[in-house]
């Protein structure tokens, strides 16, 4: 056995210690900045959540408490008391044939609007992986310019696109492509109107969209694609089985926002039908604005929004999860 051993274990022979390990630790010794550490967060975070508060939450409250009560202008105008009505507005609006067809019309042109989006997004991010620098650079300014122009001057130029008079898509059909559209009006047959709206919401969208998808192949390891390209994958094969797995939850959030965004389009059917839209062209969010201020039924009009909230709660839902397991796998 060792000296330092012998020493170690004979008791007689006392051991030598650092002085700190015996000294006794004044009570509460390092736990105030503990506790001021732990609520740093919050209060960075409270001015955020106060205005978030104030715009959103408050709003929706009282989106609520007003779809239960009947408010004309008088109660709007001087803050009185609205009577109390219960559910009789919920009633009357799921009692309105005009209400389930604007339902039915705003989620076939949303899912419309959000295939197109996110084919057209998705096919442009992956070109813009295999362009050359200064090529997506271009690429990337030009749609960051499309993102930026306001709502009313992007409807005055698809506006001035089908025109039927001086439209360059009745110019092109006719001259270049030998068609009669020649005087061709677009928003006659409403269908053909909500092709020209929904080139509207899809080009505002679609830079947001090819942004976000071409961030997220960034991340798409190198190695396996080229692994797969040495096991004879062909280019289908390595997005499907390689590339999309990886950019699926980033993929899947985007559809959430558009499906959302597209939900409530209003302003781009006001602004391209000249702020008349025609009854076929009554999308949900409209329906709410005629009935609140062309009826003067404010009630109505706030419960058709707190329906809307409604429907979009689930997708709302399901956004958040996407969060969530984004923030989890980084």
């Amino acid at each position: 056995m060792s000296a330092a051993e012998t020493k170690a274990a004979d008791p007689a022979v006392p051991v030598q210690r650092h002085p700190d390990v015996l000294r006794p630790q004044p009570a509460g010794r390092g736990r105030a900045p503990r506790k001021a550490g732990a609520l740093l967060p919050y209060l960075l975070i409270g001015p955020t959540i106060v205005a978030i508060a104030a715009v959103f939450v408050w709003p929706l409250i009282k989106t609520a408490v007003m779809s239960f009560q009947d408010v004309g202008r008088r109660e709007l105008w001087t803050g009185e008391a609205a009577p109390w009505v219960g559910f009789e507005q919920f009633t009357n609006i799921f009692g309105d044939p005009a209400f389930w067809d604007s339902v039915v019309l705003t989620v076939v042109f949303t899912t419309a609007c959000v295939v197109v989006t996110l084919g057209f997004g998705l096919a442009i991010s992956l070109m813009m992986q295999r362009m050359s620098a200064w090529a997506r650079l271009l690429v990337t300014a030009a749609l960051i310019a499309a993102w930026s122009i306001p709502l009313m001057v992007a409807a005055s130029i698809f506006r001035w696109f089908a025109d039927s008079d001086y439209g360059v898509a009745n110019m092109v059909l006719s001259k270049y492509l030998g068609l009669d559209f020649q005087g061709h009006n677009w928003f006659l047959d409403a269908k053909q109107g909500f092709v020209v709206i929904g080139a509207v919401v899809v080009w505002g969208a679609i830079p947001f969209v090819a942004i976000t998808l071409y961030a997220a192949l960034t991340q798409v390891p190198k190695e396996l694609e080229e692994a797969a390209a040495i096991d004879g994958v062909g280019a289908f094969g390595n997005f499907r089985y390689v590339v999309f797995p990886v950019i699926k939850p980033v993929f899947q959030m985007v559809a959430t926002l558009s499906v959302i965004w597209d939900f409530n389009v209003l302003g781009q059917v006001w602004l391209m039908r000249g702020t008349k839209p025609e009854p076929e062209y009554e999308v949900l969010g409209l329906y709410a604005f005629n009935k609140a201020f062309e009826s003067n039924s404010f009630s109505q009009g706030a419960a058709i929004s707190l329906i809307t909230v409604l429907l979009l709660s689930g997708v709302a839902v399901y956004y958040l999860r996407q969060l969530l397991k984004i923030g989890e796998v980084e």
